[in-house]
């Protein structure tokens, strides 16, 4: 009998849930699914609020679309995080302020960053497969040294 829930990875209209673990896996679905979304959503994600200048009630329709496409980011960004995870964004006003704050809590400065690289680029130098350890576990173990040297922008070929 199939399960009366719902599970990640069974909808492409649903954003990946960040529960505080595994920042790097979540970091790169998150990415594609806003890309994928609509691509000027990822934009204002990353590089910031699209620019309106005009007053509230002088706004034209470019205005408001703008305003909608703003607030579609800071809304998937919020729908995608648990309660706490929530908290540590709520008072940003920005989609872009949310992910940075995201990034910088999860990933670190870049001090803190460079310092992971150099650790996961010693795992990944010196990997070599476990006694006893299955082929498939060897390749889980080393794609997840993979996946988290992506994720903090360190990528092989």
């Amino acid at each position: 009998m199939a399960a009366q829930g719902h599970i990640e990875g069974q909808s492409i209209n649903r954003q990946p849930l960040f529960d505080g673990e595994d920042n790097a896996y979540w970091k790169i679905k998150m990415e594609y699914f806003l890309q994928s979304y609509d691509y000027q959503i990822w934009s204002i994600v990353e590089e910031g609020d699209l620019l309106v200048t005009n007053q509230k009630n002088q706004w034209i329709d470019d205005d408001r679309k703008k305003i909608s496409f703003n607030c579609k980011a800071k809304s998937i960004l919020c729908c995608a995080l648990s309660k706490k995870e929530f908290n540590r964004i709520s008072a940003c006003k920005m989609a872009k302020d949310m992910w940075e704050t995201l990034k910088l809590t999860y990933e670190g400065t870049d001090k803190v960053k460079e310092t992971r690289i150099d650790i996961l680029v010693t795992k990944y130098e010196k990997f070599q497969m476990e006694q006893g350890e299955s082929i498939s576990q060897m390749y889980t173990d080393f794609t997840e040294i993979i996946n988290e040297l992506a994720g903090l922008g360190k990528k092989y070929s």
